[in-house]
């Protein structure tokens, strides 16, 4: 089945520690993969829409399980193994019960020599959204051009165009990413930002000055993730406000991730704003319940049968 979803990126193999103490001193890692944009065609694929995610891995075991993984899914993988780069690897550690420290080794990684000659142009023109995020263009100037390139043959075949800034203060300084995020935006038919990352792109404001000011770039659709608060979004004039979901947050990260997902996959499937919306915050709220960065991402019968309580307002 042609995907309906597609996204380009770089995944990584996770390598994280369960115990609560410095990582010096752990003996064993649990080994897994992570990527902003291979979880959100997982998310969107267990929402049951056809996905497929554009990337490079190195020839290497880290780079056949993370094709395994995605595959095993049910996400399409377009993938170049390059022979010459090593798969790139995040460790993550809980130095307490309060505290996850993440480190990324991705210099020289096969997915940062990801280039426009890597992108499945029939795969992107043939799909209904094509979802990129800011990460993908501070790894390289190669993977930066391959995003750019993805949107230039999404936006001449009429597909939307999803933007996450998804900002990595180890890839960029706010002034680098500030004149990127607002290029992606002019480009863009959605916009998704948390309220700091939406802060570095247009300077500082509440939510509504920051959905005005986002807008004001062209996208048809902004929104603002505000955490444990909710979100805030705008489509043709419309404000909404996604109550805030209550769970016991695990694991945050990839959050903004099950955000986008839910809220792609909604929007595929007919749903208007507002629901888009609602359920990605719902979506959002699942997978932080667990540890991992998309291993509690929800299916429609999940949420159907345990709703997280929305907060009174």
């Amino acid at each position: 089945m042609t995907a309906q979803l597609v996204t380009v990126g770089e995944t990584l193999v996770a390598l994280t520690s369960r115990s609560l103490l410095p990582l010096r001193h752990a003996r064993t890692l649990d080994v897994g993969i992570g990527g902003a944009e291979s979880n959100v065609a997982i998310g969107a694929n267990r929402l049951g829409i056809p996905t497929a995610w554009i990337g490079r891995v190195g020839a290497d075991e880290f780079g056949q399980l993370i094709t395994q993984t995605l595959r095993g899914e049910g996400v399409a993988v377009h993938a170049v193994v390059d022979p010459t780069r090593p798969t790139a690897v995040m460790i993550k550690a809980h130095r307490s019960s309060e505290h996850l420290e993440v480190s990324y080794y991705r210099a020289g990684s096969a997915g940062s020599a990801l280039s426009p000659d890597d992108i499945d142009e029939t795969l992107v023109a043939g799909a209904r959204v094509l979802h990129v995020s800011g990460i993908t263009c501070a790894i390289s100037g190669s993977a930066r051009a391959a995003t750019h390139r993805a949107i230039e043959v999404a936006r001449d075949a009429g597909v939307v165009v999803s933007v996450d800034f998804n900002y990595r203060r180890a890839l960029w300084s706010p002034e680098e990413a500030a004149s990127e995020y607002r290029l992606l935006a002019e480009s863009a038919d959605v916009v998704l930002a948390s309220a700091h990352e939406a802060r570095i792109a247009v300077g500082y404001g509440d939510p509504e000055q920051l959905l005005d000011r986002l807008a004001g770039f062209g996208p048809q659709e902004v929104v603002i993730t505000l955490g444990a608060d909710g979100a805030i979004g705008r489509a043709a004039g419309r404000t909404h406000v996604a109550a805030p979901v209550r769970v016991v947050a695990v694991d945050t990260i990839g959050a903004g991730d099950a955000f986008a997902a839910g809220y792609l996959a909604t929007r595929i499937g007919g749903g208007g704003f507002e629901r888009c919306m609602d359920v990605a915050a719902r979506v959002g709220a699942f997978a932080v319940t667990v540890h991992g960065d998309w291993e509690g991402l929800p299916t429609w019968a999940e949420l159907e049968q345990e709703r997280p309580d929305p907060v009174s307002r």
